[in-house]
């Protein structure tokens, strides 16, 4: 029991000890913070204090736009002078066109003449004015010497190409063409139960035939049950002569009908 007591009172000094650190330590952690705000306040004001507070403002001198040189264009002659139509071609002073080759001009200039270039028809006068030009000509010779005015006429259009034909995939066919077209037509087996109960009649099969003349389906429209499978087999096996439409072959439908008959 002593000896739990001694043990408590070392335990309450060490407690007692601990906390006497940790409240130092805190209190000086917080004066350390204080100092440290108030050291920055007083730096930030003296920061201010030394800013210059002027403004400079700079201005440009905008260049003016500078306008854009406008094309040189040579006037086109007038049709009409004093509101009435000229009936030739003048002009106040002979100019050769500047796109004939053959003659090049006395002075040249960066300016455009304001007489538009004459035409080898034009006579001197007091005014610059031109024919009118028939609907749907162009004048041609300006400037040539040749003393022609040809007009040209737009060609007509081309015809329409003609419409190709239309070829069917499957042509239809009768019972008539097919085997007239037919190559070989094998008959079918008359089985011998059939012969016995003296089973008769007709067995028609509808075929379709492509462009090489071979059978390529084969279906039963009519006929006997037990007449039917030997039917079909002769069917796909019969050949025919292909047939062609604006010289392309295409494949071809049809009836053909077999007749089973017992002889007397």
């Amino acid at each position: 029991m002593f000896n739990n007591l001694i043990e408590s009172s070392s335990h309450a000094k060490e407690f007692k000890r601990r906390g006497s650190f940790l409240l130092f330590t805190t209190a000086t952690y917080l004066v350390l913070f204080v100092v440290t705000g108030v050291v920055s306040i007083y730096a930030y004001d003296a920061h201010l204090e030394s800013q210059n507070t002027e403004l400079e403002i700079t201005f440009v001198p905008l260049r003016e736009a500078e306008p854009e040189p406008q094309p040189v264009r040579n006037p086109v002659a007038p049709t009409s002078h004093g509101g009435r139509e000229a009936s030739e071609s003048v002009r106040t002073v002979l100019l050769e066109s500047a796109s004939n080759p053959t003659k090049v001009p006395d002075d040249i200039g960066v300016k455009a003449s304001p007489v538009p270039p004459a035409l080898s028809i034009s006579k001197l006068g007091s005014y610059n004015a031109d024919p009118p030009t028939p609907a749907g000509g162009k004048r041609v010779g300006e400037g040539t010497g040749s003393g022609a005015v040809v007009e040209m006429t737009e060609a007509p259009p081309p015809p329409p190409p003609a419409p190709k034909p239309v070829i069917p995939k499957v042509v239809n066919q009768s019972t008539g063409v097919i085997k007239g077209n037919a190559i070989f037509l094998p008959k079918p087996i008359y089985s011998n139960i059939a012969r016995q109960i003296r089973l008769q009649g007709d067995v028609t099969v509808q075929i379709l035939i492509d462009e090489s003349g071979n059978v390529i389906s084969a279906k039963a429209v009519s006929g006997h049950p037990m007449l039917v499978p030997e039917t079909l087999k002769a069917a796909r096996q019969a050949r025919f002569k292909p047939t062609t439409l604006s010289g392309q072959a295409v494949k071809v439908s049809g009836l053909i009908t077999y007749n089973f008959t017992l002889s007397q």
